[in-house]
Order: C-alpha cells, then sequence, then structure tokens
C-alpha cells in the first residue's frame, strides 16, 4: 500500500496517496476542508449545508470536496469525495451538488487552490437583484476588478450555472451567482474563505449604504490605481518580489540589521538620514540635534579660550604694577 502525503491541513495543496479505499487524498487535507465549512458556518457566511468547500491537492488533476447532503459537524475524513478533473470521482459518497463549479474553476484557472461557495445573506439578497456590486469602496479590488459581477442565473447544479460562473470570473476571483449566493476561490483554504467573509461584508456594506442614498462610485482611473497596489497589499517584505512596487510608501525602518552589501547598508543609512533631513525642514527655527551640539561644543571652547586669555592678562598686569612699587621704593 502506498503511503500517504504529509501535507499541511489549510495549505489547500498536499500530498496524494492510496488508502485501503481506493481513495487517494491526504487525511489532513480532508479534515482542513471540514474546518473550513464548518467555520463558514460560524462565522454566518453560510447556513446549514447550502454551501460546499473543496481543495485541489498536490496533483493539480484532482480535488477534495464536500459530499452532498450531509451535515458539517457530522462529516469525518472518510466523507471528503476525490475528483480528477475528468469529472470523475472516487469512494461511496456523492459529491457536492454544485461540483461542475468546482471543477470548472480548477479547469481554467490554474492558480485556484481552493474554492469557497456560500448562501451569505447580503451577497444572496444582493445577487437577487441581479446587480453588480460596483466601486463604492476601495477593497472591490480585493476580488481582482473594478467591480464584482453577478453571473447571470442558471439552474443550480447544471452545466449552464458553471459557464455564466466561470464567464463572470473572468478577471476575478470572486463572483455573486444571480438567486442564488456567491462563489470564491484562492490559492489556499484560507484565503479563499478569507475572500468570501471579504464579499459578504461589501455586500453588507453596499446594501447599507443603498438604503440611505445613492453611492459614490470610484472612477475607473482610481481603481486602476488601486488595482496597481493591490498586487502587493498585506504582503510582508520578505513576500515582495524584486520587481513589486509596495502598495504604500513604508517609513523608515531604524534598526534594519547592517547585513548584506556596504551598499546596502549605506543605501539604508542615506534614507534614514533623508528622513531626519524632512522631519527638521518641517520644524523651521529649530536647528537639528546634531548641528545643536556642533554649536553648544563650539560656544564652549570659545569660553574657555577666553578665560585662559583672561587670566594670562590679568597676571602680566599684576607684575607691572608690583615692578613700579618696587622702583617707587
Amino acid at each position: 500500500m502506498a503511503k500517504t502525503g504529509t501535507g499541511k491541513a489549510g495549505t489547500g495543496r498536499t500530498g496524494t496517496g492510496k488508502t485501503a479505499g481506493g481513495k487517494s487524498a491526504d487525511k489532513a487535507l480532508r479534515k482542513a476542508v471540514i474546518a473550513a465549512c464548518r467555520e463558514m458556518n460560524a462565522l454566518g457566511i453560510n447556513q446549514g449545508t447550502s454551501g460546499n468547500v473543496s481543495a485541489r491537492t498536490a496533483d493539480p488533476e484532482r480535488f477534495v470536496i464536500t459530499p452532498s447532503g450531509m451535515p458539517y459537524d457530522a462529516l469525518s475524513a472518510s466523507d471528503m469525495v476525490e475528483m480528477d478533473l475528468g469529472g470523475g470521482y472516487r469512494g461511496d459518497r456523492l459529491p457536492s451538488s454544485e461540483w461542475r463549479m468546482h471543477l470548472d474553476i480548477y479547469r481554467a484557472r490554474p492558480e485556484a487552490g481552493a474554492v469557497v461557495h456560500t448562501h451569505a445573506p447580503y451577497a444572496t439578497a444582493l445577487s437577487c437583484l441581479r446587480v453588480d456590486i460596483p466601486a463604492f469602496h476601495y477593497m472591490i479590488a480585493v476580488a481582482g476588478g473594478t467591480t464584482i459581477r453577478c453571473a447571470d442565473y442558471a439552474t443550480f447544479g447544471t452545466a449552464e450555472l458553471s459557464r455564466a460562473m466561470v464567464a463572470a470570473l473572468e478577471g476575478r476571483s470572486a463572483c455573486l451567482l444571480a438567486n442564488h449566493g456567491m462563489i470564491a476561490f484562492g490559492p489556499t483554504l484560507a484565503k479563499a474563505l478569507a475572500l468570501a467573509v471579504e464579499v459578504e461584508t461589501l455586500a453588507r456594506q453596499y446594501w447599507m449604504a443603498r438604503q440611505m442614498g445613492e453611492p459614490v462610485i470610484l472612477d475607473d482611473a482610481e481603481m486602476q490605481r488601486v488595482l496597481a497596489r493591490f498586487k502587493t497589499y498585506g504582503k510582508q517584505a520578505d513576500e515582495l518580489a524584486g520587481t513589486d512596487a509596495p502598495a504604500v510608501e513604508a517609513p523608515v525602518r531604524r534598526d534594519a540589521p547592517a547585513t548584506g552589501t556596504g551598499e546596502a547598508a549605506a543605501t539604508s543609512k542615506a534614507a534614514a538620514a533623508r528622513s531626519d533631513a524632512r522631519a527638521s525642514a518641517k520644524a523651521p527655527g529649530k536647528a537639528p540635534a546634531k548641528d545643536a551640539a556642533t554649536t553648544g561644543s563650539k560656544a564652549g571652547a570659545a569660553r574657555k579660550v577666553g578665560g585662559k586669555a583672561a587670566a594670562k592678562g590679568g597676571g602680566k598686569a599684576s607684575g607691572k604694577r608690583a615692578a613700579a612699587s618696587r622702583g617707587a621704593g
């Protein structure tokens, strides 16, 4: 019997191996999918068994998906269903009724590592109006575009629905599904779930704004600037490629380690010096600490020289008066 994989739960991609039952997905990945299902219900973005979750395995041609109609709290790793991109499955459980949407995302988007489909209340409410969520807030860019589209309506579980979803996801990583709900994907289970939460938050904010009037929509030029920044939004310095532009201008790091080339260290020092200079320039009439210290040092030296000169001059005058006194005597 082949050994099972050892990938970490929650990554969305992990090792595969054959089991006695003929299933080929790592147990940790199956448990991570179940945990994501339970979490989306606990977060309030899904109810009962209406949603579904999947994650791609290390073999990009396979993924693990929740079974149809089973309560999440009752699920175990053996209940998860493994599917391949040819549309086949293994095991005794039937996959989710929306398996086609998951399958077609994995086929069309190789960067997808996990998919989360929910019937989130506000996203679903807006989907019943069959409207896109416009750029009323810059965070719309989190889904990859200037809007979050609403896919055309089609009956649940059909190829027509899946095709409509793929069209709405062009250039995006999330969309609404008309009179149905929403779907989101990401490189990992954690990121796919986080995106689903963000989409529901935006749907709620947009709904609230519409209750008070017509929201002001950010223009395309501004959203293009936002999208450019979102390429590195939320990334730490060690996650950025050499050619990546930071999402925002970061402050100067004061305790940067003195490692790397001398040129890098000099550049860091130069940046800090420029920052200090800018700060000093913004406070007219207040000399930089270094200059003040230098001025004080020079003044102190001048006082010492003056004191010595005065003492020397006083000594000479006393000597002359004494000599004159002796001559008079």
